[in-house]
């Protein structure tokens, strides 16, 4: 293991933890993290990642299981579904490590992490009378935002030849041209 890809492990790894104190904001904190390693990687020169989307895709499992320990203590319909998302998840995982098909992913896409930040203001609010058709049509939304990065990232590899840091400065550039009069 490089030196890069052990500070990329300890970062996720830590940022994964806080989901158990904090459901909602933890899991929130969680989710960027895991962006984290995109910028760390373009920053810093400390041997480089040899294999980034297998490394990726085994620390994702250190914050989805945090998300999952945390989801088994909810009422039983909550648990039942993170259950299910999980095991959809890890199956994909599993294919993928198979195969190296990213198109694996695509298939089986990480919808556990949104649904989880949802389920947890759910159980958070539990009081609070939910419409349902508003919580479907939210996770709906949630779903088609989830499939359209799916496919940027690993169906048409659309950032495969960029660095996080460059499409950052590129969308800073695009956003403040588009202010100016």
């Amino acid at each position: 293991m490089t030196n890069e890809e052990l500070l990329i492990t300890v970062v996720r790894l830590l940022g994964a933890l806080f989901v158990l104190k904090w459901a909602i904001v933890g899991s929130i904190i969680a989710i960027a993290v895991d962006f984290s390693d995109l910028f760390v990687m373009n920053l810093v020169d400390l041997g480089g990642v040899r294999n980034y989307q297998a490394l990726d895709k085994w620390l994702d499992l250190s914050y989805m299981v945090t998300f999952l320990y945390v989801a088994m203590k909810w009422n039983s319909r909550l648990a039942r579904l993170s259950l299910g998302l999980f095991t959809f998840r890890i199956c994909g995982l599993l294919l993928f490590e198979i195969t190296g098909n990213r198109w694996i992913l695509l298939a089986f896409p990480n919808f556990f992490e949104f649904y989880f930040v949802i389920a947890a203001i759910v159980w958070k609010k539990e009081r609070l009378q939910f419409n349902s058709k508003l919580i479907k049509g939210f996770m709906l939304m949630l779903f088609l935002l989830k499939m359209s990065q799916e496919f940027v990232l690993h169906g048409g590899r659309w950032l495969d030849n960029y660095r996080a840091t460059e499409v950052v400065i590129n969308l800073w550039q695009i956003a403040t041209k588009s202010l100016m009069p």
